[in-house]
């Protein structure tokens, strides 16, 4: 899918705080946090997807090169850079990412899932966005649904410490 950037949304830099188990739901959850303020997005995924991205959050090494160091080496082989990380929309609970490239001076996008572009940009080493939009439909969205448990899980998401991050076992 080839595009260029014409306009840049109003996003928002965010890092990986940590990957750790919902508590509510026992699912995997990254933990996105506003690198300029205090906002914080939660996104869940699934335990393969979140298995990829603790194995870099620890920086550990697979004797055989998993699916995203296979996406980076490929990409580093067509001489492809990745440029950023854009998660960028939220549609009917579920939330959409844009991978940008750069290669020869062209820019390319392509969409892909919040946690597969989360595992690259990690591998690539790329700044990671969130589209302001996102972040206020989200916020919108918890608001409306389960209003105490949204507020419960917003306060203790964060609240969390060095410690309690990063502590995803599988």
């Amino acid at each position: 899918m080839k595009t260029t950037r014409d306009t840049v949304p109003d996003e928002v830099e965010v890092r990986i705080r940590g990957l750790m188990m919902d508590p509510v739901t026992s699912m995997p959850m990254i933990v996105l946090k506003d690198i300029a303020g205090d906002a914080v997005l939660p996104i869940w995924v699934g335990i393969f997807e979140a298995n990829a991205i603790a194995l870099e959050i620890e920086k550990n090494t697979t004797p055989r090169p998993m699916t995203h160091d296979l996406i980076r080496n490929i990409l580093r082989g067509f001489d492809t850079h990745v440029t950023r990380v854009v998660i960028s929309d939220l549609r009917e609970d579920t939330f959409y990412a844009v991978i940008w490239m750069e290669r020869g001076g062209e820019t390319l996008a392509i969409d892909a899932r919040p946690s597969d572009a989360l595992a690259l940009a990690m591998r690539s080493d790329c700044p990671i966005f969130v589209a302001r939009t996102v972040l206020d439909n989200a916020k919108a969205t918890s608001a409306t649904s389960q209003a105490g448990n949204s507020d419960e899980l917003r306060r203790w998401l964060e609240n969390l410490n060095d410690d309690d991050l990063g502590k995803y076992k599988m």
